[in-house]
């Protein structure tokens, strides 16, 4: 039996909003490790969480001081690493870490390191890839290869003090790796029954509940 939902706070939906200033508007989104190529044949290895899908495309949020966002724009091409729920602190052994060195001030304030052994330091297993240059991460279920398509700026005013620069990357998926345990036999359809996506919600880290049904385009 599907379980009830969790009753609203109040019978009251209308009257029951108050007006805040998040400091990030991370609602909840897939994490991601994005893997480029370094100008030394090694990869990179960048956390993320501003991702989402479209068709064959993946639109990824990246600030400019990233390495993974230079070595993306440079070599053209990368891999979008997809963990699950139980990889959440190898994927934070790496969020103080950055491939670029010097360190950029900023991110020295906040405590970031140079790291350029992103694999040793989290744990994580290196994959040859197919198509693309950069290495997949073999604990990942899901992995995208990917070829960048074009780079955008963001756009219009900021309402006050502007935030670390970045950039927008369209990337087209050419190929998709999957663990055999989340694909249905036979098919090329995902098994959202075992599939699982670390979420990044409001700078904390979430699993999946239970499936609560289906939209009317699902095809399994």
């Amino acid at each position: 039996m599907r379980p009830e939902p969790a009753p609203l706070p109040t019978a009251d939906p209308i009257a029951d909003h108050v007006t805040i200033t998040p400091s990030v508007l991370y609602v909840g989104t897939p994490v991601a490790l994005l893997s480029t190529l370094n100008p030394d044949g090694s990869t990179n290895i960048s956390p993320m969480s501003s991702a989402w899908a479209l068709f064959d495309r993946v639109v990824l949020g990246l600030t400019a001081s990233s390495k993974g966002r230079e070595n993306a724009v440079r070599e053209r091409e990368l891999v979008i690493n997809f963990p699950t729920p139980d990889l959440w602190s190898r994927v934070e052994a790496l969020a103080r870490t950055t491939g670029r060195d010097p360190v950029p001030r900023h991110k020295v304030r906040i405590g970031y390191e140079f790291e350029p052994e992103k694999f040793d330091r989290s744990g994580f297993t290196p994959l040859a890839s197919e198509i693309v240059m950069p290495q997949r991460i073999a604990e990942c279920p899901i992995q995208f290869e990917a070829e960048v398509m074009d780079v955008h700026e963001p756009g219009g005013e900021w309402p006050g003090e502007r935030p670390e620069a970045y950039q927008i990357i369209e990337a087209r998926v050419v190929r998709v790796h999957a663990h055999r345990r989340v694909v249905i036999p036979g098919t090329n359809h995902i098994d959202t029954a075992r599939w699982s996506p670390l979420l990044y919600v409001f700078r904390h880290y979430f699993g999946t509940g239970p499936d609560l049904g289906r939209t009317f385009k699902a095809e399994a």
